[in-house]
């Protein structure tokens, strides 16, 4: 029986070294995030400062796209690209490799995330793809590259919308109403996720309270009740609480909450990659109620004067060299098509028992989300954004 002793601790020790170069990020991998997170903030932004109503986008698929087609690109057109996308200082040729690594290392933790997403890169059929081009979308950015023919389009969108029913499970039924013949290139990206709580909200606690959505506006929504321990945070910079809701396999949200006195937009405006990975370093566990609304989000973007303010233009114009995806000079990007849809509920979050805070001696404080609140839903190890949001009125479904 002794030798077999030894045998275990040797088993264990592999499986402990096991389990933490699982967890160890690739220094490249770590600055692709980094990087990836300071263009979906601007990103954010941009899309924010347009709308005073709700906002959800998916910026880890909107980058999935951008990099796709980053990879066809050369000469001034990819280097204005990587900038705009703020990578600049990256190696073109190797990014691929890096944002495989990188979804791999959000995809081996999430099995059970939730989250379906699509990317496509859809030149005229006057315009022929390599299949090496093909090979590297499908491969590197787990997407689709092919040629339609937008000289019938009709034919065109039947096209892209069963794409996009297949990569959401028939949760987004429509990306595209309208094309134009003359189209050279679209990129069409979706996301679609249904939230996984780790035992935080109780259905049986769930009631209609009121939400502010401004000094006029009142509705009535469900808002959910949970009640425990919770990491939380202040920024006194901007005059808003920053509270972390655990989700299921290695995903988190962020949930900002502006100061009474304070307008949402002066918060946005001051959201950057930076800011967002500072809140998470100020974290601190604490006991608390929270109240937040039961919500769900649909939103469609049309991103080319969007990207056009974040410096992404020559890729737009008549000169673009996008040669890279086969052929000759390559065609112009038209337009980025985004659609991106979440629901926040109690799903996966019931408790079997009641809530907890009969645990206390004395009542926790309570953070009501009761006006409108921006929402991060990022991957923890590797600090990747994958969805940002803004819900100004929970009870409205776009």
């Amino acid at each position: 029986m002794t030798p077999s002793a030894p045998l275990s601790l040797v088993g264990l020790l592999i499986i402990l070294l096991s389990l933490a170069s699982s967890q160890t990020i690739d220094a490249s991998v770590k600055d692709l995030s980094n990087k990836n997170a300071d263009f979906a903030a601007r990103l954010y932004r941009a899309v924010a400062s347009r709308t005073d109503d709700n906002v959800f986008l998916s910026p880890f698929t909107v980058s999935a796209g951008l990099l796709a087609l980053l990879s066809a690109t050369n000469g001034p057109t990819q280097d204005q690209l990587l900038q705009g996308l703020t990578l600049t200082g990256l190696d073109p040729q190797t990014i691929p490799d890096v944002f495989q690594n990188l979804r791999n290392n959000i995809l081996q933790e999430n099995a059970g995330f939730n989250f379906q997403q699509g990317v496509a890169v859809l030149p005229a059929r006057s315009f022929s793809v390599s299949s090496s081009y093909m090979d590297l979308v499908q491969n590197k950015f787990r997407g689709n590259a092919q040629s339609l023919d937008y000289t019938t389009p009709y034919e065109a969108i039947d096209t892209i919308n069963r794409w996009v029913e297949e990569k959401t499970g028939n949760r987004i039924q429509e990306l595209v109403s309208k094309l134009d013949p003359q189209t050279q290139l679209l990129i069409t990206t979706v996301a679609s996720y249904q939230t996984q709580f780790s035992t935080t909200f109780n259905s049986s606690t769930t009631q209609d309270e009121r939400f502010f959505v401004d000094k006029y506006h009142v509705v009535m929504v469900p808002m959910m009740f949970g009640s425990g321990k919770y990491f939380l945070a202040y920024d006194r910079s901007v005059k808003a609480g920053v509270l972390k809701l655990p989700m299921a396999n290695g995903a988190a949200m962020l949930v900002v909450l502006p100061d009474e006195d304070v307008d949402i937009t002066s918060v946005e405006e001051e959201v950057t990659g930076e800011k967002v990975r500072g809140w998470i370093q100020q974290l601190k566990k604490t006991n608390l109620e929270v109240q937040l609304p039961r919500f769900k989000l649909q939103q469609t973007y049309s991103l080319k004067d969007i990207l056009q303010t974040l410096d992404i233009t020559q890729v737009f114009e008549d000169d673009a060299d996008t040669s890279n995806m086969g052929g000759a000079k390559g065609p112009k990007l038209t337009q980025v098509y985004h659609k991106a849809m979440i629901s926040v509920d109690e799903q996966s979050g019931d408790a079997t028992t009641g809530g907890g805070a009969t645990e206390f001696r004395s009542l926790p404080p309570r953070l009501t989300f009761n006006r409108p609140f921006i929402f991060i839903i990022y991957h923890e190890t590797t600090n990747s954004l994958m969805f940002m949001g803004r819900v100004n009125d929970p009870s409205k479904f776009q």
